[in-house]
């Protein structure tokens, strides 16, 4: 799979020169637009009560042609990589009107490479993958006797793409994505509950072949599972919510983040629009997204349409500071691109979308935060949720949570739901703790169709207020 140079894997029906051309002709009457050339390789296993149940692998390349126009976009896609193929494309492009500006600058060329180009799929042999999985299902059974059931995946992906220009600009990027996922079913008393853990990023398996990594894996999973055994119905109503550092930060990811990227507030859509220089949040409270951090799960050295990620501050000590944006919505609200076009693939046209979104950390001792908390619960991880962008609201589940009372952790309780809305709850926000920590390389984002990897994370948080759903 690795090749001396990725980047024949893009051109083998291509010239690098035809490209350059073709992209040039297709794309003479537009503002901006691009040729996106991808190869990818992926393959997941799944190992499943005692035995190996899917091992999949799958290649597949292709390009797609994007031209912008004002506010219209043309976008055609094609699996040949070919100049034939790239001109047919290009006839959609006729359909926009021309340009009546001048074109739009290339993206700058700052980046600096933030992964290896090294492919995690070929340097592990397949036997040794499926001997991971066994080992882990193994150990997993080993740990407890009220272990009833144990769920162990990996899986891994190597993608080479290329942004080609039509002003010459070209930029390529060569992108590793690993991860493992365990999850167990204890039983005790007739009654099952759940727990997972999963871990990975923009590196190679050999982190998660270690024996420290995946035990780390199964004692969190099963853990997990074994406190939910012994969980109570959850209380119900409004009151005091310490959140947990790292993965909660999928709450602000949801809850927030979509809120602040640039083509809901282009369309006035987002519970932020018109909104940069106000309060939006209680002092301290400070959210950025950095696609820049070496190995993340969200990390890209450049974005999907060629411009360089880096470290966006979108509110600064409570006051919205800017969107995230892609070179579409950057150009028309007149602001700088920010490194946050993003695509699914070569068969999706880019739009802005988060990287690793994260709030920074503050001065709060975590346990101090938890004294404060007189009665009210402490929420270390969550499951699904669903959010309406336009009002901010939310409601997410949570996998793991525990009563507080008088400032003690209590028992653990079950089918705790917390309800609100992104904007409100930035405002209730009364303690942030020194502990910020990101997520172990797990998320994925979905807007508009498409899903790509992404980072979330946060220090501890207490906030009042929050309304909590529950069955007691």
């Amino acid at each position: 799979m690795t090749t001396p140079d990725p980047r024949s894997l893009l051109y083998r029906q291509l010239t690098p020169e035809a490209a350059q051309a073709v992209t040039r002709d297709c794309l003479q009457r537009c503002d901006d637009g691009e040729l996106y050339l991808q190869f990818v390789a992926s393959e997941s296993f799944v190992f499943d009560d005692g035995r190996l149940k899917t091992a999949d692998y799958s290649r597949d390349a292709g390009f797609g042609l994007r031209g912008v126009s004002g506010e219209m976009t043309g976008f055609a896609h094609a699996n040949e990589i070919s100049e034939a193929a790239i001109r047919r494309a290009g006839e959609t492009l006729q359909l926009l009107d021309p340009a009546k500006g001048q074109p739009s600058a290339p993206p700058r060329q700052n980046n600096r490479h933030l992964y290896t180009d090294q492919s995690p799929l070929d340097l592990v042999p397949f036997a040794a993958k499926v001997q991971l999985l066994e080992a882990i299902d193994a150990a997993a059974r080993a740990r407890d006797p009220r272990v009833a059931q144990v769920s162990a995946s990996l899986s891994g992906s190597w993608s080479v793409v290329e942004v080609v220009r039509a002003d010459g600009f070209l930029a390529t990027d060569v992108r590793p994505l690993v991860r493992l996922n365990v999850s167990i079913v204890a039983e005790a008393n007739g009654r099952r509950e759940t727990g997972s853990f999963g871990m990975g990023g923009r590196w190679l398996y050999d982190d998660l072949l270690k024996p420290e990594s995946w035990n780390r894996a199964i004692d969190e999973a099963l853990a997990q599972a074994l406190t939910n055994l012994d969980s109570v119905d959850a209380p119900a109503g409004e009151m005091t919510v310490l959140l947990g550092p790292g993965w909660p930060g999928v709450l602000l990811h949801e809850a927030v983040g979509h809120g602040l990227e640039g083509d809901f507030n282009r369309k006035g859509t987002s519970a932020f629009s018109g909104r940069i220089g106000e309060r939006v949040g209680a002092l301290g409270v400070t959210v950025v997204d950095d696609g820049s951090i070496a190995g993340r799960r969200g990390s890209l050295s450049i974005d999907d349409e060629g411009t360089p990620t880096g470290e966006t501050v979108l509110i600064e000590d409570g006051i919205l500071k800017c969107y995230m944006q892609d070179r579409l919505n950057a150009r028309l609200m007149g602001v700088p691109a920010t490194g946050n076009g993003r695509r699914e693939s070569y068969a999706h046209a880019p739009m802005p979308r988060m990287t690793n979104t994260f709030m920074k950390g503050g001065n709060d001792d975590p346990a101090e935060l938890l004294s404060r908390v007189k009665n009210g619960i402490f929420a270390k991880s969550f499951g699904g949720g669903q959010v309406d962008i336009v009002s901010g609201k939310f409601v997410f589940s949570c996998t793991e949570a525990y009563r507080i009372e008088n400032g003690k952790l209590g028992v653990p309780i079950k089918g705790a739901t917390l309800i609100g809305d992104g904007p409100t709850v930035l405002t209730r926000v009364t303690g942030i703790g020194n502990d910020m920590a990101l997520d172990e390389g797990v998320g994925i984002c979905g807007k508009g169709g498409q899903s790509v990897p992404a980072g979330v994370g946060q220090p501890t948080l207490l906030v009042e207020g929050l309304t909590v759903g529950g069955t007691a």
